[in-house]
């Protein structure tokens, strides 16, 4: 199971966080604008990053640019 390492997991690349308006969720209690995080998966609609809580998480890319 994949997902139980990410954390150690090398970084894939580094992206910013560009918005927290969300339609559905509520994201701004773990992402900042302006901020950077590691990507340590990527699919094709989403990153697995690090994120605010220390915890691994799953967000749309539409969120992030690449730094």
């Amino acid at each position: 199971m994949i997902h139980q390492t990410w954390e150690q997991k090398q970084t894939v690349k580094t992206v910013a966080c560009v918005h927290t308006d969300a339609n559905k969720y509520i994201v701004n209690r773990v992402l900042t604008v302006g901020k950077t995080y590691e990507v340590k998966n990527e699919t094709e609609e989403f990153y697995f990053i690090i994120d605010n809580s220390g915890k691994v998480g799953g967000f749309y890319k539409d969120y992030f640019k690449e730094a």
